[in-house]
């Protein structure tokens, strides 16, 4: 089902001219709230008044303008925004094509459009573009002016559509060299372990875990309980070590490859079906024991005392 237009225009590359439109590709359902007086439970309704005639203005009342001193606004109309001299105001205008490996995650942000062919005229340039892109691996690097602002796009092939994400400017993306942890060894045995628990944890897609908004669902059943007076659900038991227990690293690799091999099935390396159990847990010591050297010596020397009073 068709959604709503957020932008109308043209792809460009080289010579070609694809008349185009702007679908967001992704929707929310993050539950939303209002704002109450706590005391009585009132909407708390926010109303936008002229600060000179204290009018309560409507949505068609209210513009843009941009203040150039303390006292002084100038009015910026949807006209002058859509007049502006910006190459891309109209226009996803392609600047290069690049592989799909070379993208930084960083670089990509949240939001994402699908590029739908506006027109039947658009129909054969929008498959050749879309097949293009497939056939080769490559991504197109664009630029488009989007809700104020222009922005750095990724277009690609998505099935038999094409999706631009929008992407961050380099100055937006941070240095993580300050937050690395410091230089640390690792045991091939280690390294071994963390592979085979990444083997155990791999899927081919994405699609094919089953992913839930946890917060969501709970959060929904908190609202659910108020409204019918009742206390929520229990939330159903976490695995994992308490926070800020020592933890024996290739013991928890260990277990977590078994957990894994066992929730698929699967039999563990010896052939034997894999089987999880708990970790035990260290045993307190009941008080100080002598040393082991020590105690021997003390052994010895009644062993010769022992002797000499039988002699």
């Amino acid at each position: 089902m068709p959604g709503r237009t957020l932008w109308s225009g043209a792809i460009s590359f080289g010579l070609v001219t694809l008349p185009c439109k702007l679908e967001q590709a992704t929707e929310s359902h993050s539950v939303s709230f209002r704002q109450i007086h706590v005391e009585d439970g009132g909407r708390i309704r926010y109303r936008k008044v002229c600060e000179l005639d204290g009018e309560e203005l409507i949505e068609a009342d209210i513009g843009k303008g941009y203040e150039i001193a303390k006292d002084q606004v100038i009015p910026i109309t949807d006209q002058d925004l859509a007049e502006m001299p910006l190459p891309t105001a109209k226009a996803i205008e392609i600047v290069s094509f690049v592989p799909w490996e070379s993208i930084d995650p960083r670089h990509i942000g949240e939001s994402s459009y699908y590029v739908t062919a506006d027109g039947q005229v658009a129909a054969k340039p929008y498959t050749l573009l879309r097949q293009a892109l497939g056939r080769n691996e490559k991504v197109a690097v664009a630029k488009f002016a989007l809700r104020g602002r222009e922005r750095l796009g990724l277009l690609r092939p998505y099935g038999d559509a094409l999706l631009l994400h929008a992407m961050r400017w380099d100055d937006e993306v941070r240095d993580p060299g300050e937050l690395a942890p410091d230089e640390v060894k690792l045991t091939d045995k280690e390294l071994a372990e963390a592979m085979a628990l990444l083997e155990a944890l791999s899927v081919d897609r994405l699609d094919e875990l089953e992913l839930t908004d946890q917060y969501r669902d709970a959060l929904v059943e908190v609202i659910e309980a108020k409204a019918e007076h009742r206390a929520p659900a229990a939330p159903e038991g976490t695995e994992g070590a308490p926070a800020g227990q020592v933890m024996d690293l290739m013991a928890a690799l260990e277990e977590s490859v078994a957990k894994a091999k066992a929730s698929r099935g699967e039999t563990s390396d010896d052939g034997r079906h894999a089987t999880v159990h708990e970790m035990p847990k260290p045993k307190k010591a009941a008080g100080k024991k002598a040393p082991a050297k020590k105690t021997a010596a003390k052994k010895t020397a009644a062993r010769k005392a022992t002797r000499k009073r039988a002699s």
